[in-house]
């Protein structure tokens, strides 16, 4: 193996905010919607209210992801997704792991 120390592995291009398992998960499940109410994304990706709420303002904190606070009558509602240099970071991030497993 050549070019050791490069910067030319494909792992240098993997994001370290949406690398983590629970990032990536919440990132992957945003990616296939426009946006997602609070609870659904909490339920498909299995984690507790803090857990998605401390979660989602790291994305937030990146410009990877936006939080909409609103009603459903008189119901509080939050609201996540994705935003385009978001979703940029994840294809990146998805690209940088398909050459990793291709070889």
């Amino acid at each position: 193996m050549t070019n050791a120390g490069s910067g030319a592995h494909a792992r240098h291009r993997l994001d370290d905010v949406i690398h983590a398992p629970v990032r990536f998960s919440i990132v992957a499940a945003l990616a296939k919607v426009e946006n997602a109410e609070f609870a659904a994304v909490r339920d498909a990706v299995e984690l507790s209210d803090s857990v998605l709420s401390k979660q989602a303002s790291q994305l937030e904190a990146v410009g990877y992801v936006t939080i909409k606070k609103g009603y459903v009558g008189k119901r509080p509602r939050t609201w996540l997704s994705l935003t385009a240099q978001g979703r940029r970071a994840f294809e990146s991030h998805l690209d940088a792991l398909r050459a990793i497993a291709e070889g």
